[in-house]
C-alpha cells in the first residue's frame, strides 16, 4: 500500500527520487566515475605549508589562498575544530596558528590573539598531540628530545616479533616508516618565527598513566639514547632499507598510499636522502599533490584523500536501486571503468595472506598496494548487478569475492586491508597518540563482504562465519558500531542488509533488535543524526542533528529488515522534504569516519548516493 506522505513541496514521491538520480547522474565524469570531494579539517591544509616551507618550496601562490581558507574556517572563539560544529581542538588550533603565521599572519591581529587565547585554555602548546609536536620540531618550534624516538632499527624487526611494521595498519605503517628517517636526522628547518605566545608552562609531555604507557615512556627514554650513539652499520643499513621500503610504495600519481600523512613524511624523508627536488619519486609527488588540490572562490585546500573508487561503486547501486536499467550508457560507462581499476598484484596484504591470487579494489585513483576490502566488496556487489542474464556471477565478480574470502580474519569478521592486524599493543607507545593504529575487524566492513558472499557460489561458509562474527559484535540496545561512518546508524544499517542477504528473516531477534535501536534513535523531525562526538561521549551516543546520508542508512537498515511503518514514512518525509531544488541535499556535517573520535570526514557525494539508494529501495511506497 502507498504511504501518504504529506509534502509541503511540489515535487516529492517519485519526481524527488528523479530529481535526486538526475542530479547524481550529472556528477558523472565522462569517463564513467564520479568523485565527490572529500573534507577534513585544515590541518591538511596547515600541514601541506609546513612541507612546502620544509623542502624549500613555499610560493606566495600556495601560501595565500590557503591562508585565506583556513581564516575562513575559523570558528567566532578563535578554535578550529576536527568536524562541523565539534568541539575546539587544541592541536588543529595550534597547526592553524602556525600555518597562519608561516603565511605572513600578524600575531597581533584580532583572529590570531582569539586562536591564541583558545590555545592557552585548552591547555597550550604542551597538550597538542605528538605528529603536530613532530611540525614544530621541523620548523624549530619544539625540541625534538621531547617527541618520541622512532629508530629506523625498526623494520627490521621479525614479522613475528611485537611491534614489528607489519603489526600495524597500512595506513599507520606507512607513515611510521618515513618518519623513522625523519626521527633519526632530526632536522630543523626554521621559519623565522618563534611561538613561545602559546606555551602554558605545563609540562612537555603528559605524564603515562601507568602500565603498558609508563614502560613505553621508559623505552622511549632508552631509545632516545641509543640514537644519540647508535650502531653505526645498523642504523645506516637501517636507513638504506626504509628508504628502499618507501620507493617501492610510491603509487603512479605520486602519492604513498593515496593518503596526506604518509605522502608528506615520505617526501621530507627521501629528501633527508639526498634526493633532490628534480628526482623523479621528489618531482611525481609534488606534482602529485596538484591533483588533491581544490582551488575554489578564491580557497585552496587539500583533500587528504580521494574516493573515487568507493564513490563510483556506491553510484552504481544507488542508481540501479533507484530503476535506473543496467543497461543505460552511465552505468554501462561506471562499470567499465571499475572494470579497468582492478588490482593484479601483490601488495603489503600477501604478507599474511602469501599464497591468496590477488585481486580487488582500492579507494583511490591509484594504490595498487593497498586494495581496500571494503571497496571490493561494495565494487563487486554492484558488478554484480551489472551482469546480464542468469550466468551467475562473472570472473571478475568471483575474482574479487574469492580474495575478500581470503582476507578473513581468523575470528571471523572482515578489517578494512589486512587480515589479523588487531594486535593490540600497536595502540600503546607515546608516538600513538592520535587515531586508530590497527586494523581489526569492524562490523561496517564485514557486513558489506557477508553481504556480497552470500550471493557468490562457493563462499557460503564464509558468509556464514562473517553473520555469526555480526551477531556476536551486536550491542544490548541493538545497534552495531560504525568503524568507517558516524556510527551505530551507519553500522545498523550495513548489518540489517548483510543479515538478509544471509538468510535472516525479519522475525531474527538480531533483526528485530535492530529495528528497535533504529526506530529509538529517530528524531523528533523524522530524520537521523549522529554526532561523531558519540565516539566517546555517551550523551551523543546515536544523537545529533538530522543528516540526509545518516536519514538514508538507518532506512535502508529497515527496508532490509522489512518495514514500512511509521518510522519509514517519517524518514522518507524528512528526505522528501528538505530536498534542494536542484535534486540535492545540504550536509554540513561529516558522517564519515577516519579514525573514530579523532578525524572525521566530509563525503560529500554521500548527501546524494546514500538518499537515492534509500528512496530507491522504498519507491514502491511512493506516491
Amino acid at each position: 500500500m502507498t504511504l501518504k506522505l504529506r509534502d509541503t513541496r511540489a515535487d516529492t514521491g517519485r519526481t524527488g527520487l528523479d530529481l535526486a538520480v538526475e542530479h547524481l547522474l550529472a556528477q558523472q565524469s565522462a569517463e564513467g566515475w564520479w568523485k565527490g570531494e572529500l573534507e577534513t579539517n585544515v590541518t591538511i591544509d596547515a600541514e601541506d605549508l609546513f612541507l612546502r616551507h620544509v623542502l624549500g618550496v613555499l610560493r606566495p601562490r600556495e601560501s595565500e589562498p590557503t591562508a585565506r581558507w583556513i581564516r575562513h574556517r575559523q570558528r567566532e572563539d578563535g578554535s578550529w575544530a576536527t568536524f562541523h560544529d565539534g568541539p575546539a581542538d587544541v592541536s588543529t588550533t595550534v597547526e592553524a596558528y602556525v600555518g597562519l603565521r608561516l603565511a605572513g599572519d600578524d600575531p597581533a591581529a584580532g583572529h590570531m590573539a582569539a586562536a591564541r587565547r583558545t590555545i592557552l585554555e585548552l591547555g597550550g602548546l604542551e597538550r597538542a598531540r605528538v605528529f603536530t609536536k613532530i611540525w614544530l620540531a621541523l620548523l624549530g618550534m619544539w625540541d625534538w628530545n621531547h617527541v618520541p624516538v622512532l629508530p629506523p632499527e625498526l623494520i627490521f624487526l621479525p614479522r613475528w616479533a611485537p611491534l614489528n611494521i607489519y603489526d600495524f595498519a597500512c595506513w599507520a605503517r606507512q607513515t611510521i616508516v618515513p618518519l623513522t628517517i625523519v626521527s633519526a636526522h632530526r632536522p630543523v628547518r626554521r621559519a623565522g618565527f618563534a611561538i613561545d605566545e602559546l606555551r602554558a608552562g605545563g609540562p612537555p609531555m603528559p605524564p603515562p598513566e601507568g602500565g603498558w604507557e609508563h614502560a613505553f615512556v621508559a623505552i622511549d627514554r632508552l631509545l632516545g639514547r641509543y640514537g644519540r650513539r647508535p650502531v653505526r652499520r645498523l642504523r645506516a643499513a637501517a636507513l638504506d632499507r626504509a628508504e628502499q621500503w618507501i620507493l617501492e610504495r610510491q603509487e603512479s600519481d605520486g602519492s604513498w598510499g593515496g593518503i596526506q600523512p604518509p605522502w608528506v613524511y615520505s617526501l621530507i624523508a627521501l629528501a633527508l636522502r639526498g634526493y633532490g627536488l628534480d628526482h623523479p619519486a621528489m618531482r611525481r609527488g609534488l606534482e602529485g599533490l596538484d591533483g588533491f588540490t581544490v582551488h575554489e572562490d578564491g580557497f585552496r585546500r587539500i583533500e587528504a584523500c580521494q574516493s573515487p573508487v568507493w564513490d563510483t561503486g556506491l553510484a552504481v547501486i544507488a542508481l540501479l536501486d533507484a530503476g535506473v536499467p543496467a543497461d543505460d550508457p552511465a552505468l554501462q560507462r561506471a562499470g567499465a571503468w571499475l572494470a579497468g581499476e582492478e588490482i593484479g598484484v601483490r601488495g603489503d596484504w600477501a604478507v599474511r595472506r602469501p599464497h591468496l591470487q590477488p585481486s580487488g579494489w582500492a579507494f583511490e585513483f591509484a594504490n595498487e598496494n593497498y586494495p581496500d576490502i571494503d571497496d571490493t566488496a561494495v565494487v563487486a556487489l554492484a558488478l554484480q548487478r551489472l551482469a546480464p542474464g542468469d550466468g551467475g556471477p562473472p570472473p571478475i565478480v568471483r575474482r574479487g569475492a574469492a580474495w575478500v574470502a581470503g582476507m578473513q580474519s581468523d575470528c571471523g569478521g572482515w578489517g578494512a586491508f589486512d587480515a589479523g592486524n588487531d594486535r593490540e599493543l600497536c595502540r600503546r607507545p607515546p608516538f600513538c597518540d592520535f587515531g586508530e593504529v590497527i586494523d581489526p575487524p569492524s562490523a561496517d566492513v564485514t557486513a558489506h563482504v557477508v553481504e556480497l558472499l552470500a550471493g557468490v557460489p562457493g563462499h557460503g561458509h564464509e558468509a556464514r562465519r562473517g553473520a555469526r562474527w555480526l551477531l556476536g559484535r551486536q550491542e544490548p540496545d541493538g545497534a552495531w558500531f560504525g568503524r568507517w561512518g558516524a556510527n551505530l546508524v551507519y553500522g545498523t544499517g550495513a548489518a540489517l542488509p548483510a543479515l538478509r542477504a544471509a538468510g535472516m528473516g525479519r522475525d531474527h531477534p538480531a533483526v528485530r533488535n535492530g529495528v528497535r535501536f533504529l526506530e529509538s534513535a529517530q528524531n523528533e523531525d523524522g530524520g537521523w543524526g549522529e554526532d561523531l562526538r558519540g565516539y566517546g561521549d555517551p550523551a551523543w551516543r546515536a544523537r545529533g542533528t538530522s543528516t540526509a546520508s545518516q536519514t538514508a542508512w538507518a532506512l535502508i537498515g529497515l527496508h532490509a529488515a522489512g518495514e514500512s511503518g511509521t518510522a519509514v514514512e517519517r524518514g522518507l518525509r524528512w528526505l522528501l522534504q528538505t530536498q534542494l531544488p536542484d535534486g540535492g541535499w545540504d550536509e554540513p556535517q561529516y558522517t564519515g569516519t577516519g579514525f573514530p573520535g579523532d578525524f572525521s570526514i566530509n563525503y560529500h557525494l554521500y548527501r546524494t548516493v546514500f538518499p537515492v539508494m534509500a528512496l530507491g529501495r522504498f519507491r514502491e511506497l511512493l506516491p
